[in-house]
C-alpha cells in the first residue's frame, strides 16, 4: 500500500508541470479564454439578450432581414393577460415570457388622449393609425438590432447568445458520452486482451469502417428530430478514437511492475483498471476530449442545417444559418456569417487547447 501513496505526490508534481507548460503556450491560453466567454454567455444568455423571451422567439415580420445596427421605434402595447414575473432562476434557465405586443412605427404625435401614429408595413410602406392613448398600457420604445434581424424578425444577437448553449450542450453531452462508452470498451480490450480485445476491436472496426455523417443520420432517424435526441446521436459517434486511444494505453501498461503488484496483493480487475491504470492514460483522453467537443459542435450545427437537428423554434447556431444563408446572395450577407463565425472560434478555440494539452502533456498520436 505504501507504494501506491507514494504515487500521489509525482502525479500532482506531473499536474503542476503541465499547467505550467500550458499557461506557457499563447494561442492555448486565447483559446481557453474563448471558451470561458462562451461558457459564460451561455449562463447569463437570457440576461444579456436583448430578446429575452423563451428562445428569443419574438417574431415582428416586418422587420424580417433588418442589418446589423437597425434601430426601430416601437408601439408598445400590454397584453390582455400580463406575463407573471419569473424569477431570478427560472429567467436563467428559460427567460421570461413578453408581456408586450410590438408595433413598429416610424413617427408618432400625441395630441390630448390620442395617438396617431404611422405603423411600418414595409420599405417605404407606411398606414397612418390612431388610438385612445392610455400610458398605463401603451409604451413608445425604440429597439436597436445590433446584429441585425433574421427573416422572421428575431433579433439575431439573442438568438446567438442563446444558441451558445446548444452547442456547449451538445459539445459536453457528446464527449461524455463518448468518453463513457471509449473509455469502457478501450481499457476492457487492453487489459483483458485475448478473445476479448478481438471481439471488440472487431467491433470498433466495423463501426469506424461506417461514414460519420452516415451513421449520425442513422441514429438521428431513428430516435427522432429534437434537442436530446441529436446530443445523443452526436455521443455514439465519436466514442471510436476514445476507444482505440484507450485500448493502446492500457496495453502498454498493463504489463508494468505496479500492475503486477496490484495483481499480487490480491485487487479486483475492476479496482485495478479504475484506480490504477486509468489515472495513467487520462492525459491522450484529455486532448481527445477537447477535439470531439469542437466535433460535436460542428455535427450539431450540420445536422440542424440540414433540418434534422434542433428544431424551431429553438435557437441553435446551425439552424440560424440554415434560416438565413439566402442573404448571403444579397446585400447582407452578415445575417447568416454571423453564426458560421461564431461556430468558427468556439471549435477553434477547442482545437487551441487539445493542442496546448497534447503539448503540456507530451502527449505522442497513438
Amino acid at each position: 500500500m505504501t507504494y501506491f501513496r507514494s504515487m500521489s505526490p509525482a502525479a500532482n508534481s506531473q499536474r503542476r508541470t503541465a499547467w505550467r507548460q500550458f499557461r506557457k503556450n499563447p494561442s492555448a491560453l486565447v483559446g481557453l479564454c474563448l471558451i470561458l466567454a462562451a461558457l459564460l454567455f451561455a449562463i447569463l444568455a437570457y440576461w444579456l439578450a436583448p430578446d429575452y423571451s423563451p428562445h428569443a422567439n419574438r417574431m415582428i415580420i416586418e422587420l424580417n432581414g433588418k442589418p446589423p445596427g437597425h434601430r426601430q421605434w416601437f408601439l408598445a402595447i400590454q397584453k390582455e393577460e400580463p406575463a407573471e414575473k419569473a424569477n431570478a432562476w427560472r429567467r436563467t434557465l428559460d427567460g421570461e415570457r413578453d408581456g408586450w405586443t410590438y408595433t413598429p412605427i416610424t413617427a408618432w404625435q400625441q395630441q390630448g388622449d390620442s395617438l396617431r401614429f404611422d405603423q411600418y408595413l414595409d420599405e417605404q410602406v407606411t398606414e397612418r393609425k390612431s388610438i385612445r392613448y392610455d400610458a398605463s398600457r401603451y409604451r413608445i420604445v425604440e429597439v436597436r438590432y445590433w446584429l441585425g434581424t433574421d427573416k422572421y424578425g428575431r433579433d439575431i444577437l439573442s438568438r446567438l447568445l442563446i444558441g451558445t448553449r446548444v452547442s456547449l450542450s451538445v459539445g459536453i453531452i457528446a464527449v461524455l458520452i463518448s468518453l463513457l462508452i471509449g473509455i469502457t470498451l478501450g481499457s476492457v480490450a487492453g487489459y483483458f486482451g485475448g478473445g476479448t480485445d478481438a471481439w471488440v476491436t472487431w467491433f470498433i472496426n466495423v463501426v469506424w469502417s461506417i461514414p460519420t455523417l452516415l451513421l449520425v443520420f442513422g441514429i438521428t432517424l431513428a430516435l427522432g428530430k429534437g434537442f436530446w435526441q441529436v446530443f445523443i446521436a452526436v455521443g455514439l459517434t465519436l466514442w471510436v478514437n476514445v476507444a482505440r486511444t484507450i485500448r493502446g494505453q492500457v496495453l502498454s501498461i498493463r504489463e508494468m511492475e505496479y500492475i503486477e503488484a496490484a495483481r499480487a496483493l490480491g485487487y479486483s480487475h475492476m479496482r485495478i483498471i479504475i484506480r490504477h491504470i486509468l489515472p495513467n492514460v487520462m492525459g491522450p483522453v484529455m486532448v481527445l476530449a477537447a477535439s470531439n467537443f469542437a466535433s460535436a459542435i460542428v455535427m450539431e450545427a450540420g445536422l440542424s442545417f440540414l433540418g434534422v437537428g434542433v428544431q424551431s423554434p429553438q435557437a441553435s447556431w446551425g439552424l440560424m444559418i440554415k434560416e438565413n444563408y439566402n442573404f448571403i446572395i444579397t446585400s447582407r450577407p452578415m445575417l447568416a456569417l454571423v453564426p458560421g463565425f461564431a461556430i468558427m472560434l468556439l471549435v477553434l478555440a477547442f482545437h487551441l487547447v487539445g493542442s496546448g494539452l497534447r503539448d503540456a502533456l507530451d502527449v505522442r498520436g497513438h
